[in-house]
């Protein structure tokens, strides 16, 4: 009974949805030779109804932040634990708390492109993502009732696993929504989760660590696993009613909102009409993406800034080489974030109005190599403070990269989400690589750390120079064909 149930409610919601193509493929139809505004009221008509449907949309994409900042404290929970007891009572040893760490990259890894794969079929993010959401906060209080080293072990690996499943899913979704103009600003505040997680996480642990120890006889440690779980569980439960399925399928729009937000999809090509919701050819979509070279090529380069990006892992060890004590060190550590997201929201802006990515991506990322350079040189307390702002403010760089792979592969839907999935997924490994960039031995300099940052960094701006030169081509090869056949309007261009 259940399977028939299930098969029913698909063919009902298949045909809802061919019946909104249809629906904009006959609007579009009326209007042939006309003006494309004119089935919206005309040209200011429609930017009233744009407006208010990024609005709604904006309303309803807001619930990512939060659950980025849930998706990275529920991540970063076991270090803060070690703090109250997780390795003594553990009983852990020699290299097992830094496994127990390293460990969920794994899963993470392995998990980003079957999911976008999923995710993309079954076109339903509203109760993939949260479901998704569900587990991970499960595996998160399980962590909290471990008793040794395999057990913390496996809820770690599964945990990175099912968290997999989130940003790349969440970048993919914000690629089905906004035009190229739009993405990146909305990439930018789905990454201020990231940013925010750090404040919150600690805040949040805090309170915990230092009031929960011996409640209902449970040590602390174990408080801050339940506690951020729970959380996690309820605010996915209440994600569900907000967040939005893709336009095709979002039940939440009036008709013509519907073929507004699947039109704009269109006009900016994204994705034909009936390419939204598409539920077929997903492994030719794998096909795809894992032959494109130009995939590979973004995937190294992630890969080697995420490499230089490993310094954010260690930034209170760097802080404190500055020479004060504890509490002046965390207190220090919060500038240059601040500085970072302030920045990200300029950077990103600015790239999407000027609609431009290259060197929106290279400079902060230079910036970054000069403040790597500045630690090497000296020992000047107030240059090398200064040097964390410029390596913190590489985020915004990172933040216009990941617009750019969106902007850069739009179709077939399910070749983005692959893309999107896998670039991010190898991208992981500079992260597991990156745990090891800075051993106590190289320190308080650490000048072979900030040596090979500068190195991996310089490796990433050349190979996004390498795929600016392809688009450019690319570019100039469609205005070619489109003097040379006489069109009256540009057609799609990359943004470069």
């Amino acid at each position: 009974m259940a399977s028939n149930e299930k098969v029913d409610g698909s063919a009902v919601a298949e045909t809802d949805e061919k019946a909104n193509i249809s629906h904009v493929k006959r609007i579009n139809s009326d209007v042939e030779g006309y003006d494309k505004d004119a089935t919206f009221g005309g040209a200011e008509s429609r930017r009233r109804l744009e407006k208010k449907l990024l609005l709604k949309v904006d309303l309803r994409m807001s619930v990512l932040v939060v659950i980025y900042i849930l998706n990275y404290i529920d991540r970063n929970n076991a270090a803060a634990a070690r703090l109250r007891g997780f390795e003594s009572d553990l009983k852990l040893t020699g290299q097992q708390f830094p496994t127990i760490l390293s460990i969920l990259y794994v899963g993470y890894t392995i998990m980003q492109v079957p999911s976008n794969m999923f995710l993309n079929y079954i076109g339903r993010p509203s109760i993939y993502l949260p479901g998704c959401m569900i587990v991970w906060g499960v595996i998160s209080v399980l962590t909290g009732i471990t008793k040794n080293f395999v057990g913390a072990l496996l809820t770690r690996f599964f945990l990175g696993f099912v968290e997999a499943a989130f940003f790349p899913g969440a970048v993919f979704l914000l690629s089905k929504w906004y035009k190229r103009e739009e993405l990146g600003l909305r990439t930018a505040i789905l990454y201020v989760g990231n940013l925010s997680s750090n404040a919150f996480g600690a805040l949040m642990a805090s309170g915990i660590l230092s009031g929960m120890e011996g409640k209902l006889g449970h040590a602390a440690w174990r408080w801050l696993f339940y506690v951020e779980g729970g959380i996690t569980i309820a605010i996915a439960i209440i994600a569900m009613f907000i967040l939005p399925d893709f336009p095709a399928t979002s039940t939440w729009l009036s008709p013509e909102e519907r073929a507004l937000a699947m039109k704009r999809m269109e006009e900016d090509g994204g994705m034909g009409v009936g390419d939204e919701g598409q539920t077929e050819g997903q492994g030719n979509g794998l096909i795809l993406a894992i032959s494109d070279w130009r995939i590979w090529l973004l995937a190294v380069a992630l890969t080697s800034q995420t490499v230089a990006l490993s310094f954010t892992i260690y930034f209170p060890t760097l802080t404190a080489t500055l020479g004060y004590n504890r509490t002046v060190t965390l207190l220090l550590c919060a500038p240059p974030w601040i500085f970072s997201a302030i920045e990200t929201f300029i950077v990103t802006r600015h790239s999407d109005k000027a609609q431009t990515r290259f060197y929106h991506i290279v400079i902060p990322w230079f910036v970054g190599i000069i403040g790597f350079v500045i630690s090497i040189s000296t020992m000047n307390t107030a240059a090398r403070y200064i040097s964390l702002f410029l390596m913190a403010q590489v985020f915004a760089g990172l933040v216009v990269f990941l617009a750019w792979i969106s902007n850069s592969f739009p179709r077939p839907p399910s070749k983005r989400a692959v893309a999107l999935a896998l670039i991010n997924g190898v991208s992981q490994l500079g992260s597991l690589s990156g745990s090891y960039v800075w051993p106590k031995t190289w320190g308080p300099t650490y000048r072979n750390s900030y040596g090979i940052c500068i190195a991996t960094s310089g490796l990433a701006i050349f190979l996004c120079f390498l795929f600016k030169l392809h688009l450019d081509s690319l570019n100039r090869k469609a205005e070619a064909e489109e003097v040379a056949n006489g069109a009256e309007k540009p057609g799609f261009r990359y943004l470069v």
